[in-house]
């Protein structure tokens, strides 16, 4: 959950000692502002920036709501308050607002790519997320029709090749379900061979890495031929973006998991006019 303290870490980074321009210039006067999309996309954010805001004494009236999508030119939000509080947050929210809306967006068109050909699959974000901004990634993810997958480590086992070094397939399964009684357990794997091994010792959850599209389909049929493919569920995985997602949008996976939607984020572009309402 995002608390209004771990937002306020923002503003202290951006301004440890206040913000000395506006101090200095702008004195107690307050303002009028609009929160205005620059482009057509899907807005995630607001929620976060309207904390910020209103901490700082400003009344916020969204026109929108989180997950809905907007055209450019279009308000997100009517502000009123302080002007030295309104500029102190400005970039802080614009920037919460940016990449969150440009996750939102990127996964929304994807979903919208999928749901266009008919395929069921669901889309899933993965653990490449900027450093300290993972609970917002995520939530993007999430308002743009996607999963979050694990939110981190400890939300759930993943077994990958790095484990895989120091043990047999069997040998981490078997450790990781003694481990986790209630946990469904996930297994990295890069063959069709591996695959079968895996669900033969009890996974829950394949994860198939790096396989190339007719990799994917050996492996389902070869679970399929073997009658092990009833509950376990596919998970398919690298290099997927939106250029080739269809490729991998098997019949037999359950779910695409994309670095791609948090680890280049394309900035939404957000912007703040602000109308002076005292001098």
């Amino acid at each position: 959950m995002v608390t209004l303290d771990y937002l306020l870490a923002f503003i202290d980074e951006d301004a440890p000692y206040g913000d000395i321009t506006t101090e200095s210039v702008i004195g107690s006067g307050s303002c009028q502002g609009a929160l205005v999309a620059r482009q057509d996309g899907t807005i995630a954010g607001l929620e976060e920036a309207s904390m910020l805001f209103s901490h700082f004494g400003i009344d916020v009236i969204p026109q929108v709501s989180d997950g809905m999508d907007v055209s450019s030119g279009s308000r997100v939000a009517l502000l009123k308050g302080p002007a030295a509080g309104m500029l102190l947050v400005e970039r802080t929210a614009l920037n919460i607002i940016g990449r969150m809306s440009g996750i939102a967006t990127r996964t929304r068109k994807i979903r919208a790519i999928l749901s266009s050909h008919k395929v069921r699959c669901r889309i899933a974000s993965t653990r490449k997320t900027a450093p300290g901004l993972r609970l917002l990634d995520k939530k993007a993810v999430v308002l743009g029709g996607g999963e979050r997958h694990r939110l981190g480590l400890s939300d759930g086992v993943l077994i990958k090749d790095n484990h895989l070094a120091f043990q047999s397939i069997e040998e981490a399964i078997g450790k990781a379900k003694r481990s986790n009684p209630y946990q469904k357990i996930e297994i990295e794997v890069e063959s069709p061979e591996e695959a079968l091994r895996a669900a033969k010792a009890g996974a829950d959850i394949l994860l198939l890495d790096n396989m190339r599209p007719a990799k994917i389909r050996d492996t389902i049929l070869v679970l399929d031929e073997e009658e092990i493919r009833a509950g376990v569920l596919i998970e398919v995985s690298g290099g997927i973006h939106e250029g080739n997602i269809l490729q991998y949008a098997i019949s037999g996976v359950d779910v695409i998991s994309m670095g791609s939607l948090t680890h280049s984020v394309e900035n939404f572009d957000i912007g703040l006019d602000i109308i002076p309402s005292e001098k």
